[in-house]
């Protein structure tokens, strides 16, 4: 006799809050042609060692996680998710500023301008 249990879906590495999912929307509105989704990767640079990038991407990786959202697929770059498992990714605006906001819990450190931070 076989155990059929159903496993529950594996829980995305990133928690996108509805504001990021409303940008994402926003951002695939106006996506240029041939554009598939937008992507987080954690790229090197910056003072820390690693940053946070958002672009369109036009063609799916095969390793890529994949996150349906209402307004359009986000994608995380498979080399990066060990750095994000956990996190939370908002877009928040005010009358100097407006960005995606990471609350990451594997990140020990970031530089002084916020623009990198480290594992």
């Amino acid at each position: 006799m076989s155990d059929t249990k159903t496993r529950p879906a594996p829980k995305a590495a990133v928690t996108l809050t509805p504001g990021a999912e409303q940008r994402v929307a926003d951002l695939m509105a106006r996506a240029p042609e041939g554009a598939i989704g937008v992507k987080l990767s954690t790229p090197r640079r910056g003072c820390s060692g690693l940053a946070y990038s958002v672009d369109y991407v036009t063609e799916e990786q095969t390793f890529d996680e994949k996150i349906e959202t209402p307004g359009g697929v986000f994608y995380i770059d498979s080399a990066s998710v060990l750095y994000l498992i956990g996190s939370v990714m908002d877009w928040r605006e005010d009358d100097f500023q407006a960005g995606f906001v990471f609350e990451n819990p594997n990140a020990t450190g970031s530089c002084g301008c916020g623009e990198s931070f480290t594992v």
